[in-house]
């Protein structure tokens, strides 16, 4: 193993994976971290966890175990992997975590550049855009469990972190390899523990991860990840490029399950509804007791012969604060994802061999629900997404993972006819 990585989501760590692959690193993703003793044979080798809105220390033991079995599995460099967005409280988690993660690495600094130009997030002095608007105008300030108020990604780790954060500036990126490691020895000469990044192009992504090639820990969002295949190709340790990405054809019925209230999927639920057939969770129905997972099952029996199909609990963050109101907004969480997970596990019985799974809370849930351990990362579909299989019963099954944010507006019809095609 060449490059451990620890994800704090589920969806999140498949974009990361999809970026190595993209770089010509055989990747697997696991669900939790592996069992003593498990042999996985891959360049790369991504944990996915479900850490980013548990308690800070449940974060920090979690990714702890994560990283001492990657340390055991002989990895020569780490990713501590969060969200392009950022997101995160007060408390943490990404600051905790990060420092918990050098600590046991043997560290004393480390970057940190959630920055992904690609899916429009980019940071210039130190503020995370997205698009045009700043962080704490995109939308992400409703974020139900993450609200991030506040585009200033120095004054937001500092707020989680014991140790000092600087800034590494745009103009140190520019200046190519050997002056922004020169700055970021500087910070840290200074007494400066975690840095952020400024990166507005894949050109700035390839250039802060050559910068940080003799980094034990780098922390960041997939983006930064974009050129580290290339340190490893530098220095003769890859040796699998054309094998990296490849995708069996696989027959069978088609689901598409949403939970993400982002903006994006919002659209993809509303463009997907246009022609296709759509199921709706009503969480209130959940709470009340209504038979809303068995009306939701009888729905897609009926369809998934003829046609894929879409349940969802996709809403606006208006109706989404409505309901959180009135049932609370950890019970309302819990009742979709477990409506959610139920509803794709007893499906997948019934012969579904395609799932895609909007939303990092709702993929986390389904991937544990079905006792998916372990995901071969296969070929793009759009950008932090790729197509991944796994084995069920001897059975080769495709599983897409989108984080909320991502994908264009057909981003599930383009899946599928991926699949098609293959």
């Amino acid at each position: 193993m060449l490059l451990a990585c620890i994800a704090d989501d589920f969806t999140g760590a498949t974009d990361l994976a999809n970026m190595l692959v993209r770089g010509g690193m055989r990747t697997v993703q696991t669900i939790g971290v592996p069992e003593s003793g498990q042999q996985i044979d891959a360049d790369a080798v991504v944990v996915s966890l479900k850490s980013r809105t548990v308690d800070a220390q449940e974060a920090i033991d979690q990714s702890l175990q994560a990283c001492r079995w990657l340390q055991r599995a002989g990895a020569k460099q780490f990713f501590f992997k969060y969200c392009s967005t950022f997101d995160s409280t007060p408390k943490g988690n990404i600051g905790p975590v990060a420092e918990a993660l050098m600590h046991m690495l043997g560290a004393s600094f480390a970057v940190a550049c959630p920055a992904f130009p690609e899916n429009g997030r980019s940071i210039y002095r130190g503020h995370l855009f997205v698009g045009d608007v700043l962080l704490n105008e995109s939308g992400m300030e409703n974020h139900p469990l993450t609200p991030m108020r506040d585009a200033n990604l120095v004054r937001v780790l500092q707020a989680q972190s014991q140790g000092a954060v600087g800034l590494a500036g745009h103009e140190h990126v520019q200046a190519g390899p050997g002056p922004l490691k020169a700055r970021l020895q500087a910070l840290q000469a200074q007494g400066v523990s975690l840095a952020i990044v400024d990166a507005i192009s894949d050109k700035d992504l390839h250039t802060i991860a050559q910068a940080c090639e003799d980094h034990i820990l780098i922390t960041g969002g997939s983006g930064v990840a974009l050129g580290l295949p290339a340190n490893f190709e530098r220095a003769g340790l890859l040796r699998h490029k054309t094998q990296a990405a490849s995708l069996p054809s696989i027959a069978g019925p088609a689901l598409v399950v949403a939970g993400s209230c982002s903006k994006a999927t919002q659209a993809q639920v509303a463009h997907w509804l246009q022609s296709r057939p759509g199921f709706r969770i009503d969480p209130l129905a959940l709470h009340q007791g209504g038979p809303v997972v068995e009306q939701a099952l009888a729905f897609s029996r009926a369809h998934l012969s003829q046609e894929p199909v879409l349940v969802y609990a996709t809403s606006t963050p208006q109706e989404v604060t409505r309901v959180q109101h009135q049932i609370g907004t950890e019970r309302a969480g819990q009742l979709v994802e477990q409506a959610l997970a139920d509803i794709a596990s007893a499906l997948v019985a019934q012969g579904v061999r395609k799932l895609i799974c909007a939303g990092g809370e709702t993929s986390g849930a389904i991937v544990r629900a079905l006792g998916v351990h372990t995901l071969q990362v296969g070929p793009q579909i759009d950008p932090g997404v790729p197509w991944m299989t796994t084995q069920r019963d001897s059975v080769t099954m495709a599983i897409a993972l989108k984080s909320g944010n991502f994908g264009t507006v057909d981003f599930f019809e383009k899946a599928l006819n991926m699949l098609q095609q293959a």
